[in-house]
């Protein structure tokens, strides 16, 4: 059975793609059934949260992709800065992992959530997709296009 025990940054083109749900991208360990069919054994650092489009590499060199899977999630479509900062205020509260983008923030569906912020005035999405939350003040930090890097000093 093929082992995957770390992650790797390359270009080097992959023999197949592994497609998981959010909640399988945060078992370190586990047995998986890549896209090709294959069962293989994921043994990754206790931790690790694997993200779309990331490569693991198994004990004999092969690679392999990570593709997050369609899964059902609320979508909250809201163009308000005060309102979506006052739903992931509430939801952060609730440690809910959140997916925060430019005009919507999303959740792994939940109707007891979709009432609390149906309750805060807002319309929730139930739909499927691809749910590929905030990494989270620890996590590796992917900068948005707009970003830069830069140093902060302090005197």
């Amino acid at each position: 059975m093929l082992r995957f025990n770390h992650i790797v940054k390359t270009d080097a083109e992959c023999f197949t793609t592994l497609t998981l749900t959010f909640d399988q991208r945060v078992k370190s360990r586990q047995r998986i059934a890549l896209d090709n069919g294959r069962i293989a054994g994921l043994f990754l650092p206790r931790g690790t949260v694997l993200q779309h489009g990331q490569k693991i590499q198994a004990e004999t060199g092969q690679l392999v992709e990570i593709m997050a899977a369609v899964e059902a999630v609320s979508s909250v479509y809201v163009s308000d800065a005060l309102m979506i900062a006052r739903s992931c205020y509430h939801l952060g509260n609730r440690h809910v992992p959140l997916q925060i983008a430019e005009g919507f923030i999303r959740y792994q569906h939940d109707h007891v959530l979709d009432d609390m912020i149906r309750g805060l005035g807002l319309e929730v999405t139930v739909e499927k997709e691809a749910f590929e939350p905030e990494a989270g003040a620890y996590g590796e930090h992917k900068p948005a296009a707009h970003e830069h890097p830069h140093s902060h000093q302090h005197d």
